[in-house]
């Protein structure tokens, strides 16, 4: 299992760099300000979440447990929900596309799955 969060944490980590250098230079042609720092938003905590996997996966190789698995499950779910739904926002914002405005809800649950990841990160520290 930590094999997969290290290599999970190595792919996003370069998407990472990929999505804040396009952000950083091509975006604000796109979108006003306020879209790009929505965006700049999903990059900077898929970024901060990348080294919170390193760390699952480092950890899950010395002492295993089932809150380190449920940690790295629960940052790869926020990455995916709370980033991705800020990338879409970012989308739907470029392309002036409407309708699809409610995907704004779904930030909070990816935000909700980080705070139990780090949690579960805690939990399966001080148990061991």
């Amino acid at each position: 299992m930590h094999k997969s969060f290290l290599v999970w944490a190595a792919a996003l980590g370069a998407l990472s760099v990929v999505l804040g250098a396009f952000g950083a230079h091509k975006l604000k042609e796109l979108v006003p300000p306020e879209t790009v720092s929505t965006f700049q938003t999903g990059v900077t905590y898929q970024f901060y979440h990348v080294f919170a996997l390193l760390a699952v996966g480092i950890l899950y190789a010395h002492a295993p447990s089932p809150q380190l698995v449920w940690a790295g499950r629960l940052f790869l779910g926020g990455i995916l929900l709370f980033s991705g739904s800020l990338y879409v926002l970012t989308m739907l914002k470029a392309t002036e596309t409407v309708g699809l405005r409610g995907i704004g809800a779904i930030t909070p649950v990816g935000g909700l799955l980080f705070i139990a990841g780090w949690i579960c990160l805690l939990v399966g520290v001080l148990k061991k």
